[in-house]
């Protein structure tokens, strides 16, 4: 199972020579590229250290089970027993960081948050939704920026797009990918009836700028005046972009700040982003067709998780967890939500392995 730790120990000898020249800083991206995946090879041997010397003292006490005292070959028995289920640990732990990697998981992402089935209601619950992963940000130390939002008069947004920028947010927030549905009574609601609404969410790591370059000659760039909920005038200059890559059809609209150029800048990396998720894909069709792969057509029955308001519950139908802690997930605890789906999915990742 660990036949290529020798290989990886070699590996990352090589890398620490490389980042002990002067040269390598002359290279700031190829620094980065060479720190990164000696740091994720000094990972797997510090685990592969403990590893070989749990094996050694198994064996030291396995041999003091030829002693003619019986209460030494006790102790020798005892203490074996102890070493071999620390063994499995540090196996099943190297077995994880062998797994092949997602290539996207040490990046930033793109949070695009949008309304689905519901009307005002769904909006409303986008706009908790937004809230919530900004408040599990802010626990990680996380940064949030705001791309693009189109909020409701009643405090709703029919869509947001934030940046989540920190260390590992793809990899803690790539399953989150999906429809979100909600049971509650709206503020709106007379009668106090339950209604369910939809909300889809996706998630799409940051393209960086060595990932691709999209040439400027195959945008066009269209200039047009803000406007906010209802019509009402947001400033009074022509500050809000569109950008259409002709090839592909994407299209991008920030209207968020009152200077052209940085609603320019946020619609690119915006663009970039899911140009990216286009290309890994291999399918060069709309936009609206990739995400339907990710999160559906926004219908309450696609759902990969539940807020039920009236129980105070959650449950992510994936993997068949319910928890009674609405009000908390709502204020960003949600590692009790992921930290048992990203072992579901170790775990999925593990059985495939072993086929």
């Amino acid at each position: 199972m660990f036949e290529n730790l020798g290989e990886i120990e070699k590996r990352c000898q090589q890398l620490s020579e490389k980042l002990s020249t002067s040269e390598i800083f002359q290279n700031p991206l190829e620094y980065k590229r060479v720190a990164k995946e000696h740091s994720q090879l000094q990972q797997i041997l510090t685990v592969y250290v403990r590893h070989k010397d749990l094996v050694r003292q198994i064996d030291e006490n396995e041999e003091l089970l030829s002693e003619e005292e019986e209460e030494l070959r006790e102790m020798a028995r005892a203490e074996i027993q102890s070493l071999k289920e620390r063994l499995l640990g540090t196996e099943k732990e190297l077995t994880l960081l062998l797994l092949p990697k997602d290539p996207n998981d040490d990046k930033n992402i793109l949070l695009e948050i949008r309304a689905g089935t519901g009307g005002e209601e769904a909006a409303l619950f986008a706009a908790d939704l937004f809230r919530m992963y900004g408040k599990y940000a802010e626990s990680q130390q996380w940064k949030v920026e705001v791309l693009s939002s189109h909020p409701t008069g009643l405090g709703g947004l029919k869509e947001i797009i934030g940046l989540i920028q920190g260390e590992r947010v793809y990899s803690r927030l790539k399953y989150e990918a999906g429809v979100h549905r909600v049971q509650r009574v709206p503020e709106t609601e007379t009668q106090g009836r339950i209604h369910t609404s939809a909300v889809t969410v996706a998630v799409l790591p940051e393209a960086d700028e060595v990932d691709f370059k999209i040439d400027p000659a195959e945008l066009r760039i269209d200039i047009f005046r803000s406007s906010g909920p209802g019509g009402q005038s947001v400033n009074t200059t022509d500050s809000a972009v569109r950008i259409t890559h002709l090839p592909t059809g994407l299209v991008v609209s920030c209207q968020d700040e009152k200077s052209q150029h940085k609603n320019k800048a946020k619609a690119m990396r915006i663009l970039s982003a899911r140009f990216k998720n286009l290309m890994e894909q291999e399918q060069h069709q709309e936009i609206s067709q990739q995400r339907k792969t990710m999160v559906g057509t926004g219908d309450r029955s696609e759902r990969i998780r539940t807020y039920n308001f009236p129980q105070g519950r959650v449950t992510d139908h994936r993997i068949g967890l319910t928890i009674h802690q609405l009000e908390k997930v709502l204020e960003g605890e949600l590692d009790v939500l992921i930290g048992p789906i990203l072992s579901h999915f170790q775990t999925e990742a593990l059985a495939q392995q072993k086929r």
